[in-house]
């Protein structure tokens, strides 16, 4: 059987993929506002700019009239020194006001493009397949969602107004240098500014590997966390939370091992930054002191010099902290892309129709499947639920019994054969339609960290109270309900924890009651119940089974006696069919099974007596 390959990440996790998969946010086709905000924050960034490298030449000319080489600047501003300073002052207020517009208009810009990708990723995750599911760890997948989503925040800020106007602006300082000066000033420069790019690139590329080597131990580490967190009974019941603290510090201690990696790398980048800039600082500033001391260069230009290059040293101080939050949000943002990428195993076919269920006969017609090429689960099973019946289904565990529900709420498509309702293949028409028309009761019922009230309208938002109550009702938990200080606000805690089996199971069924879907799938769902409150939930399921097609998952075989049709499974095949009666007549394994679980009852029934 042929499974979708999981696509890898080599040669795909760039950062030009990245910002590929990034740009339809920011300029989408179907939204003019959005690309309105994008030019008019363009056009204050590069206007900006250009305001910030007029800034020294305001500055020069303050020094100039002051010390007197400058007059025909004065002149043409008719303040002198006074006007030339208000002036720089102007510019420096107006150049600090276009980057706050900027940020301003672009917030919308930012803001949505991150709240469209956490959709669309939120959107996916849940159209993966549940074998993707039951294989990933969850803390792992929160983890790699949550620094994908901050790592688009993390581009957009500093691609977009850092490295943007940094770049920006060495070029226009550039043109400045070579025309104003001499052509050697802008050799110094662009020698300076390539060294410190270079450097800063090298060191920051070795930082980034030792980054991802602490993504994946803080990853590791809060898997465990969360896992052990999720077990917490678990843990307490073999009293295991040394063992579990121990597994939780032997992945911080990797994590701590690549952090200290960092830190050293830190100081490295730092002095050798340091030194680059200095060096190229003290060459231009020595240049254009020799210029002045010739009569080339006036005072003013000497500060105007040091004006730029400090302008230039500021932002480049900060280039590696850039260049490293960069390159980790393309690596962030490319695990998150990879899950993208992941195909849904189970996809509706284009053009599929809406399930119709006008009489809701179930048939499986030769259905073989395996979760695994090399292990199959179903060999061939062949039986039809017809309209309104009672279908049961049991067998030891291992026979496929549960494999059956997911193919008929088509968590998977049948490896061969065909799976039809009302003589529709489940793979022609759409998913959402298939589950719309089919109610389930698990036998691991987990419920919402939420209200009671919430997890039962679960079944359909849209119903009153009285229909929830009513459900409630039918369940048999109503009274128990009412019975709480806060009712049906009652938060139920994570997963449920809150409630016992028992209360969670009929939780369940309400909702599946409230759902009121023409099929219904039962599997085990009453496994968690006492003897009389199953008898009770027995009576409320017979009442909701009526004019539905209900199939029922087994292991208690008293909870299935009066089906229409019980199906005996066993390793993956059909060993015998028919009613309770007739099973019983043909003295098979439905027989043996029969008699063996009706000696446990009445040995646990001897016990209780006993006590």
């Amino acid at each position: 059987m042929a499974r979708k390959p999981t696509p890898g990440t080599s040669g795909r996790s760039s950062g030009l993929r990245t910002i590929r998969r990034v740009a339809p946010y920011l300029w989408p086709s179907d939204n003019h506002e959005i690309r309105v905000r994008v030019v008019l924050a363009m056009v204050a960034l590069v206007v900006s700019k250009v305001v910030s490298v007029v800034i020294p030449f305001f500055y020069k000319g303050a020094v100039d009239a002051l010390s007197g080489e400058g007059t025909s600047a004065a002149w043409m501003l008719g303040a002198g020194a006074i006007g030339l300073t208000l002036a720089y002052g102007v510019a420096r207020v107006l150049n600090v006001g276009l980057q706050q517009l900027r940020d301003a208009i672009f917030a919308k810009v930012g803001q949505r493009a991150l709240r469209m990708l956490a959709l669309e990723t939120f959107r996916h995750i849940h159209a993966l397949s549940l074998r993707y599911h039951i294989t990933r760890k969850t803390g792992g997948l929160s983890r790699i969602i949550e620094r994908g989503v901050k790592g688009v925040d993390f581009l957009l800020r500093f691609l977009l107004f850092s490295i943007g106007p940094l770049a920006l602006e060495l070029v226009f300082i550039a043109i400045i240098f070579f025309v104003l000066f001499d052509v050697w000033y802008l050799v110094t420069v662009v020698l300076t500014i390539a060294a410190y790019v270079w450097f800063t690139f090298a060191i920051t590329e070795w930082r980034v590997r030792i980054r991802k080597e602490m993504n994946d131990q803080d990853t590791d580490a809060n898997q465990k966390a969360i896992d052990s967190l999720l077990n917490f009974e678990t843990v307490k019941y073999f009293g295991a939370e040394d063992r579990e603290a121990a597994r939780y510090d032997k992945a911080m201690e990797g994590y701590e091992k690549a952090a200290l990696k960092t830190n050293y790398s830190l100081a490295i980048l730092n002095f050798g930054q340091s030194l680059l800039i200095t060096l190229g600082l003290v060459a231009v500033m020595v240049m254009a002191a020799i210029g002045v001391q010739q009569g080339k260069l006036t005072v003013g230009d000497f500060v105007m010099v040091n004006a730029y290059m400090i302008q230039i040293t500021m932002p480049l101080n900060f280039l590696g902290t850039v260049y490293r939050e960069i390159r980790q949000a393309l690596i962030d943002m490319a695990e998150m892309f990879d899950l993208l990428e992941q195909p849904a195993e189970i996809e509706d076919k284009p053009g599929a129709g809406a399930l119709g269920v006008p009489r809701g006969e179930i048939a499986f017609d030769n259905v073989r499947f395996g979760y695994d090429a090399a292990r199959p689960i179903l060999k061939g099973i062949s039986f039809t639920a017809e309209a309104g019946k009672t279908v049961a289904i049991v067998g030891p565990s291992g026979s496929g019994k549960s494999t059956i529900g997911r193919l008929l709420f088509r968590f998977y498509d049948v490896d061969g054969g065909a799976l039809r309702i009302d003589g529709q293949d489940l793979r022609d028409v759409t998913q959402k339609s298939v589950h719309a028309q089919i109610g389930v009761v698990p036998q691991d019922t987990v419920l919402f960290n939420d209200t009671i009230y919430y997890n039962i309208a679960y079944g359909r938002p849209d119903a009153t109270r009285a229909e929830i109550e009513d459900a409630a009702r039918a369940a048999r938990i109503h009274e128990f309900v009412k019975s709480l200080p806060e009712g049906y606000e009652t938060a139920v805690g994570e997963r449920g924890l809150k409630l016992s089996g028992g209360e969670k199971q009929r939780v369940g069924i309400a909702r599946t009651l409230l759902k009121n879907p023409p099929i219904l799938l039962l599997d085990e769902a009453t496994s968690a119940l006492d003897t009389q409150t199953e008898r009770d939930i027995q009576v409320s399921l017979r009442e909701m089974s009526r004019g539905r097609t209900v199939l029922t998952i087994a292991h208690r075989l008293s909870t299935v006696a009066d089906a229409d049709l019980i199906i005996v499974l066993e390793a993956g095949v059909i060993v015998e069919r028919g009613t309770h009666e007739e099973l019983l007549a043909a003295r098979g394994r439905y027989h043996a099974m029969w008699h063996r679980q009706a000696a446990e009852r009445e040995k646990e029934e001897l016990v209780e007596s006993e006590i």
